[in-house]
């Protein structure tokens, strides 16, 4: 299959609304294949966070709207955040307003500041709910209409819901990551039709590739049924200068985005994907962290990916 190519972006770090529907329209604009974000809703590091956070699902539905052929999803949702009823009623619904271009990234939840800021619960054992609301969304999702879905688990219960509203796509794809050597492995086979790498070494892709392959065919799915894709940060500059300017930008060092992400000159960029994906990735999401600059995005687009 052709490469595929994602913006990524993290608002929690200082976005409106407005600045992710630019960046999205840019992404449409100039042939990405998707506009991903994450769900986060306190800013992390040294960044003040103005003008405060975005809500995850409100933005996507507002892009669905202002937005007709890209993707849209979450890298990832935080299982913590929201009632699992109520995420399928919200992630549904978006699918439905955008006319099926959404996918759900569906993770347990790690930053336990945000929720102490906003008086979320931040339970001590979050991997039992995290599989619990994978099979209760997508048991919402696969009951035909007409029926009722019932659920009991250990920390949720369904009774006789009647399993509405129904995504657009007949299977909407939902992207399962992590580094866990044998519980996220299961869940990528279970429920996934992705598995994402988040922020790994380029030469570490094809090892935790073969954990997620092997659990498909000890569940007796066929491992190929999965897009297998990595979350690296982007920074790259026509020359070394603008590189340089672009990484200060985002208060990184050069060296360090040259060792861990898609980064450098545009022909240094190529190579660090072309290894990536003779390590069998198929799907790049490239983390734009300065929402301001669409000129990168151009650049990356016209003289990295073409």
């Amino acid at each position: 299959m052709p490469l595929d190519f994602r913006i990524f972006t993290e608002p929690q770090q200082g976005a409106s609304y407005d600045d992710l529907l630019a960046i999205a329209k840019a992404t449409e604009d100039l042939g990405f294949d998707a506009f991903f974000r994450s769900d986060h809703y306190l800013s992390m590091g040294s960044a003040s966070g103005l003008p405060g956070p975005t809500d995850a699902w409100t933005t996507l539905a507002g892009l669905a709207r202002e937005t007709s052929r890209i993707r849209l999803g979450t890298l990832v949702t935080s299982a913590t955040f929201r009632h699992p009823g109520v995420l399928g009623i919200q992630v549904a619904q978006v699918d439905q307003m955008s006319g099926g271009r959404v996918e759900l990234g569906l993770g347990a939840g790690w930053f336990e500041e945000e929720h102490k800021a906003y008086g979320i619960p931040f339970p001590s054992k979050r991997f039992g709910r995290l599989e619990e609301q994978l099979a209760l969304i997508t048991g919402m999702w696969e009951t035909p209409a007409g029926e009722t879905f019932t659920f009991k688990g250990e920390y949720y219960e369904l009774i006789d819901c009647p399993a509405l509203p129904k995504p657009a796509q007949s299977q909407l794809p939902v992207i399962v990551g992590g580094k866990g050597p044998k519980r996220t492995p299961a869940l990528a086979a279970q429920f996934g039709h992705e598995y994402n790498a988040a922020f790994p070494e380029i030469d570490s892709i094809r090892s935790r590739f073969t954990v997620i392959r092997d659990a498909c065919e000890e569940l007796g799915r066929s491992p190929d049924d999965l897009v297998y894709s990595a979350a690296l940060v982007v920074c790259v500059g026509r020359d070394e200068a603008e590189f340089r300017r672009r990484a200060a930008a985002i208060g990184r060092e050069p060296d360090e985005l040259r060792k861990h992400g898609v980064a450098g000159t545009p022909a240094e960029a190529a190579e660090v994907i072309g290894r990536a994906a003779e390590q069998g990735c198929e799907r790049f999401y490239l983390q734009v962290l300065d929402l301001s600059d669409l000129d990168h995005l151009d650049l990356i687009a016209k003289e990295v990916i073409a």
